[in-house]
């Protein structure tokens, strides 16, 4: 019997978003698990998993797109597109995400709650997997949440509700996780949603291009993980945890609800004026 695919594009937003996420995991589960079975390092069943769940997301993302829109540049679509101008707000993207995070830590460090330390691990080695790491989260959340996600819910839902639902549904699945750690990091809750409207604001000026928000969630995970991971400062005690960030994660903090609040205004505005 054949199966009329393009029909799915006539049904409800749930209705599409679950029938791809279904055939998702039924093509991964088999895969996934030998690898669980197989594989004793913990560390390393995750990044094969991971690796192997984009893979056929990135996969399933063409043939949707094909069968399903009769859209075989669905990528492009979504803002994915190989251009110089791309190129250049990714870059600028990132620059915009690694100076919020020395703004964030510098403003800290001068008010004296925070004090800046010597490396005590190769500082180049960190900055380098700090970057890669990063444009690798940026490029898989983004195509995911600003680019699939949102443009499925645009296809049904005005700009405004989609953009609501987009960022709650962005800050709610980082917390697929057990419940203490849910409870424990639960307070990064509202700067996760500021986080994912600032990223659909920055896909809008962009006119739809992914490049400025997949550099912006990039440099802020860069930035965070070479003062983090390369323990460059120490906080006083002199504020509460939860003015700087309780568990050292400043987005469990004041200071970093205010800077994403602050980066969020500016890139609203940018919606509103002429793209650069």
């Amino acid at each position: 019997m054949k199966i009329n695919l393009a029909s799915l594009a006539q049904h409800p937003t749930p209705i599409r978003l679950g029938c791809f996420i279904l055939t998702l995991l039924l093509l991964w589960l088999p895969l996934a698990t030998p690898i669980y079975l197989l594989v004793r390092d913990s560390n390393l069943v995750s990044i094969l998993t991971m690796v192997l769940l984009y893979a056929e997301f990135i996969v399933i993302l063409k043939l949707w797109g094909r069968y399903v829109y009769q859209q075989p540049q669905i990528l492009k679509q979504y803002g994915l597109e190989i251009t110089r101008q791309n190129g250049v707000e990714l870059l600028r993207g990132l620059a915009i995400g690694i100076i919020n995070i020395l703004i964030l830590f510098g403003i800290q460090g001068f008010l004296g709650w925070l004090v800046w330390q010597q490396p005590k691990v190769f500082l180049l080695k960190v900055i380098s997997e700090g970057l890669i790491i990063g444009l690798g989260i940026g490029f898989a959340e983004e195509l995911l949440f600003r680019g699939w996600l949102l443009d499925e819910l645009q296809r049904d839902y005005s700009p405004r509700v989609a953009l609501w639902i987009d960022a709650v549904a962005f800050a709610a699945l980082h917390f697929i996780k057990p419940l203490e750690a849910i409870i424990q990091t639960l307070p990064q809750f509202p700067a996760l949603v500021v986080l994912g409207l600032t990223q659909v604001w920055g896909k809008r000026w962009r006119r739809g291009r992914l490049g400025l928000p997949m550099g912006l969630h990039g440099g802020l995970v860069w930035g965070y993980y070479i003062i983090n991971v390369g323990e460059l400062t120490k906080y006083s005690g002199k504020v509460p945890d939860w003015v700087t960030g309780v568990n050292n994660n400043p987005l469990q903090g004041v200071m970093g609800m205010l800077l994403m609040s602050v980066l969020a205004l500016w890139i609203r505005g940018g919606t509103q004026r002429s793209p650069l």
